[in-house]
């Protein structure tokens, strides 16, 4: 039997969690962010030393993808989100239209999926007679259980802004040791780089199933093998 548990189930406890009502999570845009931030900055600095150019190259580059490719990924999360909230407007338009027009077919849906559930005969009917009685309710179940929409939107602002903090934080420091003009910046570079890829895949363990040290594995094998690419490719534009 588990000894752990990750909230306490206390009447008041109880209360006060589903008082907050379905928090939207923002993990997917930073880690979206902060894996691609420091991936690119990192392949910047692989393919320019590949291609045996100066550190003040590198750090020309690195900053300038920083700021424009942040900026970018921003921009596009941004767009994606608010597509995302456009779609799920346009449905609930779509239901509440059908509601209005159709109410017996919009009813006999929720039985069904109720039904599909395991419910039946009396307990049934008044599953369905609840929560058609109100229409907010009713169209929120219909875009839940129908569409398969979330309960709650993430915010357009809030997504991008995770997105571009994460990519800059995370994408600055591959540069930071060429700042020092060390002789064994790249080196540097590339030993903090790959702990940036563990810790970001060991953070999104957190939120899964799956053990810190397997999710930072991953995650450094996919940012290593980026780099690696980036530093041969630069490598071999240096012989042509």
């Amino acid at each position: 039997m588990p000894t752990h548990s990750e909230h306490e189930h206390t009447p008041e406890a109880i209360n006060a969690r589903l008082s907050r009502g379905n928090r939207v999570n923002y993990l997917r845009d930073f880690i979206y962010g902060g894996i691609d931030g420091a991936v690119t900055t990192f392949a910047v600095v692989a393919g320019t030393l590949g291609a045996n150019l100066p550190s003040r190259v590198v750090l020309i580059l690195g900053s300038a993808n920083l700021v424009a490719d942040g900026f970018s990924m921003a921009a596009s999360n941004f767009l994606g989100t608010r597509a995302e909230r456009e779609d799920y407007e346009r449905i609930r338009q779509v239901e509440l239209r059908h509601i209005e027009q159709f109410p017996d077919g919009e009813r006999e849906e929720v039985r069904q999926i109720y039904a599909a559930k395991g419910f039946d005969g009396e307990e049934l009917e008044r599953v369905t007679e609840l929560i058609t009685a109100d229409k907010s309710r009713w169209v929120e179940t219909m875009l839940t259980e129908e569409y398969g929409l979330p309960a709650a939107i993430r915010s357009t602002w809030a997504a991008s802004a995770c997105t571009f903090a994460a990519f800059v934080i995370c994408g600055l420091i591959p540069l930071l040791p060429f700042m020092v003009a060390g002789a064994d910046a790249f080196a540097l570079s590339a030993a903090v780089t790959g702990g940036v890829f563990f810790a970001i895949g060991s953070l999104k363990s957190m939120w899964s199933t799956t053990s810190w040290w397997r999710s930072g594995v991953l995650t450094f094998a996919i940012g290593a093998a980026a780099a690696g690419l980036a530093y041969l490719a630069g490598t071999l534009f240096n012989y042509v």
